[in-house]
């Protein structure tokens, strides 16, 4: 059962997602001088430069970009993300300054640091907000370049601090910096779009009455009959459309066989299914086909 969406939801999966990425940021990505842009990046480089504490840097930075966000975009546009930023600055004060990784593990920190870090932007995501910092500076530079996007715009800026970690770490550090970039895009992409894992299958079969009816009987699975014309051969005929979990394909597969083995069977990946059901886990047949 999904929970119903609050107020109270939203800021509890903020502050969580800010603890998160307060921990990837301070015991994991500063301690291995690891920078994957973003705000807590320049932090990460002034505190090797200056002795700068990650959440007075991460304060400090913030400050001006929000004040310009609200003399521009106006206090709409600020309203969450202002919360998500003060809880990832009270997060980074608050967080003991010790590594989570065997120093020198550089792999170890890409990856771990990227999953805690892509969790907790996911998080943040899902509950209406960002953590300020260069998602500000990105809205505010679309204003002026409005030929380019936002995502993109926030793409350049984080490469550039990227770049600017090179020059403070060397190449290496940069190299596995990007790693974790690529594990934490993944991991908040994959929270955003639902981890609820399925298969849509599309069949044309001669014999549409019988494959939906087993189905139906067999696998306890709805199927909507489409509409179609063969256009090389310019018969028309129902297409089958279902979805299923990822253990009943070969079941399915098996069925379809049995009935029409000249039927033509499309599967597509789905990321995530809500309704009847997939709330949970279904029961799969417990013979060895679906057809006995």
């Amino acid at each position: 059962m999904l929970m119903k969406r609050t107020p109270m939801r939203d800021y509890m999966l903020i502050a969580l997602g800010a603890l998160l990425m307060a921990i990837g940021s301070k015991n994991i990505y500063d301690p291995n001088q690891l920078v994957v842009g973003g705000v807590t990046g320049l932090g990460i480089i002034l505190r090797s430069w200056i002795g700068m504490p990650l959440w007075l840097s991460n304060t400090l930075l913030n400050i001006p970009l929000f004040l310009a966000a609200w003399k521009f975009l106006g206090v709409k546009f600020i309203g969450r993300t202002l919360y998500g930023a003060a809880m990832l600055s009270f997060f980074l004060w608050l967080l003991p300054g010790v590594s989570l990784i065997p120093d020198g593990d550089l792999l170890l920190a890409a990856v771990f640091g990227g999953i805690l870090s892509g969790l907790g932007f996911g998080l943040i995501l899902i509950g209406q907000a960002t953590t300020g910092g260069t998602d500000i500076l990105a809205a505010l530079l679309h204003i002026p370049f409005p030929q380019y996007s936002i995502p993109q715009i926030l793409q350049v800026i984080d490469w550039l601090i990227v770049a600017i970690g090179v020059g403070a770490f060397g190449g290496i550090h940069a190299l596995y910096a990007i790693i974790s970039v690529y594990v934490v895009t993944k991991v908040s992409n994959g929270l955003m779009e639902g981890t609820h894992y399925a298969k849509a299958v599309w069949i044309i079969t001669s014999e549409p009455t019988q494959i939906s009816d087993a189905i139906l009987q067999k696998l306890d699975r709805g199927v909507t009959g489409v509409h179609a014309i063969g256009m090389y051969s310019g018969k028309e005929t129902t297409m089958l459309y279902s979805i299923m979990s990822n253990r009943e394909i070969t079941y399915l597969k098996d069925l379809v066989h049995e009935i029409d083995p000249n039927a033509f069977v499309i599967l597509s990946d789905v990321r995530e299914v809500m309704g009847e059901g997939f709330s949970r886990e279904k029961p799969i047949p417990k013979s060895g086909s679906p057809a006995t």
